[in-house]
């Protein structure tokens, strides 16, 4: 008599050297290689067409001084002023029932429903001289004349933080969302007032969606390009506005050497957030 023998399942391909697993990353690689690493390396090579004068006329020049000065102050207030909004919404969007949060949740994903440019208009005619929020101030006698809402910084910041606030919620909804409550009623049982529980608690719990919405927001926010455009001055032009410009004008090599130094930029930022981060979470241990 014979024992038919079991034969061995098949192993799966594995991510390594020998495994056929890399097969399905080449497609990706590929795209990225094509359609950011090729043009990033032109844009690089542009810049450089000129030598150092171009980035060295960039750093010693008042008026891009400025134009950094406006991106990063922008950037950094659009992120203060989504976080301050985002977080008490994402916290009622975590104590609510689910049929109320899904309602929450839809108003928040209700401006990627329409198009950005068309979302920049739609804030043109609202904060205009004779908009509807001018009219509504002038209804309830709040004010006599109108007030400059068009063409100013809270006017770019307005249509900005709409823009960006889900970027914010999102995350903080998200790490909220993983918080284990028995380790609030606990500090409760210890006597922890609301107060000390939520700073004590809560809050460190949700530091990394916290700092994922924050650098999200700041980042994205730092190559606003449209709505700045159509809401601010033009003293108040941010580096994709001159970039754009200088593009419009033909002078590729300034707008590739601008390119790299927000990239470069960007990427100090994130690294020195990354390093905090790291910090942060083996104080936490």
């Amino acid at each position: 008599m014979t024992v038919g023998t079991v034969p061995a399942p098949r192993r799966r391909g594995r991510l390594g050297p020998g495994g056929g697993g890399w097969t399905l990353v080449v497609p990706l690689v590929l795209f990225l290689g094509v359609f950011f690493l090729y043009p990033l390396v032109q844009m690089a090579r542009e810049s450089a067409s000129g030598g150092l004068a171009t980035y060295e006329a960039i750093m010693t020049s008042p008026v891009y001084r400025k134009v950094f000065a406006n991106t990063l102050t922008i950037a950094g207030a659009t992120t203060l002023l989504c976080l301050v909004l985002a977080y008490p919404y994402a916290y009622v969007m975590n104590k609510v029932s689910p049929r109320l949060r899904l309602a929450l949740m839809a108003f928040v994903l209700l401006p990627f429903w329409a198009s950005l440019l068309v979302r920049s208009f739609a804030w043109i005619a609202l904060l205009q001289d004779s908009g509807l929020i001018n009219q509504a101030l002038q209804g309830l006698g709040i004010t006599d004349d109108p007030v400059s809402l068009i063409r100013t910084t809270p006017g770019v910041l307005i249509g900005m933080v709409h823009i960006m606030l889900p970027y914010m919620v999102l995350p903080l909804y998200t790490a909220m969302a993983r918080v284990d409550g028995r380790l609030l009623l606990a500090a409760s049982s210890l006597g922890a007032t609301p107060w000390r529980r939520f700073v004590r608690v809560f809050l460190p719990l949700t530091l990394p969606g916290l700092a994922a919405g924050c650098l999200l927001v700041f980042t994205i926010s730092l190559g606003f390009y449209i709505t700045p455009a159509l809401l601010g001055a033009p003293s108040q032009a941010m580096l994709g506005e001159v970039i754009a410009e200088q593009v419009e004008q033909f002078g590729l090599t300034t707008a590739s050497a601008l390119g790299i130094v927000l990239l470069t930029g960007t990427l100090i930022i994130l690294m020195v957030v990354a390093l905090f981060a790291k910090r942060l979470g083996r104080a936490s241990r």
